[in-house]
């Protein structure tokens, strides 16, 4: 009803075609509520949203205080006026006929009501609603109006009362101004929105991926990285501070943990080495995704751009997806924590059995889009992280907090109703994790941590449906890497003694990505830029072997340059005796 004051639009930004516009406008979070007001003329990202809450009755009075913050040559020309009127006003009305209802909403200073049945009734014809504030106390007395709000009319004929029968509420007092005889919608032309020519085009048809609840899927995996580092970080348009050390601790954690395809895994363990290696406390965002991109052209390295759930996939797109991915993700991490306690040696990371949760605490805190998620897992984090000694208490942890998150979801709107929010693991996958102690249900957490262990370990997972390289438009070598490919889909960590292949590749890519940091961020001191340097150098040459006998690419180099000089000075020397040789046997032979 609103709708010729301040129209209401709805962007899901889950939905890939929207990635780059919620980019655009900043959004951190959701849901956001953005304000833009009428005929505006420039670029403008939006007003935040400032409520207490983000209840329905919030955010509709917040609606009103925003159409009324709009200046009187600015304010859309269907908005009514939704100030008060004085009493004087309403007393020059009094007997006289008119060609319309006039319906007064007396109410205190602070009530929405008023403001929101003029607006209920601003497509209406033959009615004018108007608000008078309850200062006048001579005059409601007069009117005989003792309690606020109170709606009082005038007729056409110009009689008017009070009407007694209703409730104090908006709804009551809409929808029996909506009734009145003669009081009838008026004929609008529907609004002009921009016409969607390829929706239909675009519009796939989501076939059904048929799976195996028992196993855990690369695909979902894969998915959630992708929506993690393209999507949700994206968000962030530079990352410095707090933001910036937990992506580094996150992204080492990955590195090392992530039980993937050799492409991937390579991908996480060059951002983690490129992470490290700058000096800088400031990152943007699009450095990032350049290198997650592989903008650099690094062989061997992949991420799919597009999700692709398995069994994260909800009956509806808007369900599960990838809050189901961000769970199983690091249910994965911290099992294999627990199954390779090693793994994170050398990290600073090591020797810290919360470390894999501390991780996923900091990273919801900072970048998970749903906020109240978020503080509901800091109230859980806050009662008994800290109590964690080893790290198969940590899988038994987020194993635990996960089922109270399913409890307190159970019912809601949210839920999926294909795939209730059940206690996990069901009897049907796990028997021996359920007992019965006296007519109750209990856990047998010894059969519990057993299944888990099992359940998120590189055994268990099923490589279908995750997309190849070779299948990816971005496929940089073509045919020559799809039997490569193929092999490492039967291979779930890949061979870690190959990441040292290609890695001068990367040398002089990473060089311009620092220079253009630089040139971003201001003056590096001289001694850190060189020990950056010095660092990769180091690397490039501990890291290639040239034809088995150890000389990297940038030995090489030396040695053609080498080469080139040398063969320069020979040639200036063999012209420079020539010539002296000549000039000696001209004069030789003049004196004789």
């Amino acid at each position: 009803d609103w709708e010729s004051a301040i129209r209401l639009g709805v962007l899901d930004c889950g939905e890939e075609e929207n990635y780059e516009t919620c980019k655009e406008y900043g959004i951190h979070y959701y849901p956001t509520f953005r304000f833009f007001k009428a005929f505006t003329k420039q670029f403008t990202t939006g007003e935040n949203y400032k409520g207490a809450d983000r209840e329905l009755q919030t955010v509709r009075q917040m609606m009103i205080d925003f159409l009324q913050n709009h200046s009187q040559e600015l304010r859309p020309p269907a908005c009514p006026p939704l100030d008060p009127v004085p009493s004087s006003d309403i007393t020059s009305l009094f007997d006289k006929s008119s060609h319309h209802y006039t319906a007064i909403v007396f109410e205190s200073n602070n009530s929405y009501v008023g403001r929101e049945v003029i607006l209920d009734l601003i497509q209406y014809e033959n009615i004018i609603v108007k608000r008078v504030l309850n200062f006048d106390k001579p005059f409601l007395e007069k009117l005989g109006i003792t309690s606020v709000p109170s709606c009082y009319l005038m007729h056409p004929n110009g009689s008017h009362g009070l009407i007694n029968s209703l409730k104090p509420l908006r709804s009551f007092f809409s929808s029996y101004l909506k009734s009145l005889p003669g009081v009838r919608k008026k004929l609008l032309l529907p609004l002009q929105l921009p016409a969607q020519e390829n929706k239909e085009e675009s519009t796939e048809t989501k076939v059904w991926k048929e799976f195996d609840k028992a196993k855990l899927y690369m695909a979902d995996l894969e998915s959630g990285l992708h929506y993690l580092l393209r999507v949700e970080l994206a968000t962030h348009k530079t990352l410095e501070g707090a933001e910036l050390k937990t992506f580094k601790d996150f992204v080492t954690v990955c590195a090392k943990l992530f039980p993937g395809r050799q492409p991937v895994v390579k991908l996480l363990e060059t951002l983690q080495e490129w992470l490290v290696s700058l000096p800088l406390d400031k990152i943007p965002y699009d450095a990032i995704l350049d290198l997650v991109n592989n903008k650099m052209r690094i062989s061997g390295i992949f991420l799919s751009r597009k999700v692709q759930w398995v069994g994260c996939q909800g009956s509806r797109p808007e369900l599960r997806g990838y809050t189901c991915s961000l769970w199983k993700l690091f249910h994965t991490l911290t099992v294999q924590a627990a199954l390779q306690p090693k793994a994170l040696i050398h990290t600073g990371l090591e020797d810290n059995p919360q470390i894999v949760l501390q991780v996923m605490r900091r990273y919801i805190q900072h970048f998970f889009g749903c906020k109240a998620c978020a503080q509901h897992f800091e109230e859980m984090a806050k009662e008994s992280m800290d109590s964690i000694k080893t790290f198969d208490k940590a899988v038994l942890w987020l194993w635990e907090k996960h089922n109270v998150v399913n409890n307190r979801l159970a019912g809601a709107l949210t839920e999926d109703p294909k795939f209730p929010k059940v206690q996990w693991p069901t009897p049907d996958i796990c028997p021996t994790c359920h007992e019965e102690i006296k007519g109750l249900h209990s856990w047998n957490e010894a059969q519990v941590l057993q299944f888990m262990k099992y359940h998120y370990s590189s055994e268990n997972i099923l490589y279908k449906y995750a997309e190849s390289q070779t299948d990816s438009s971005e496929t940089e070598q073509g045919d020559t890497r799809e039997g490569k490919d193929k092999s490492l889909l039967k291979k779930p960590s890949g061979n870690r003694e190959n990441k040292i292949q290609d890695k001068e590749n990367t040398l002089d890519s990473e060089s311009k990505v620092l220079d253009k940091l630089i040139a971003n961020h201001g003056p590096v001191k001289d001694s850190d830029k060189s020990a950056v340097r010095s660092g990769t150098l180091k690397e490039a040459k501990q890291a290639v072997s040239f034809l088995g006998i150890g000389f990297s690419n940038i030995d090489m180099s030396l040695c053609v340059i080498l080469y080139v000089a040398s063969s320069l000075f020979l040639m200036i020397m063999y012209f420079f005796f020539r010539m002296r040789s000549k000039r000696w046997k001209v004069k030789y032979y003049r004196s004789s």
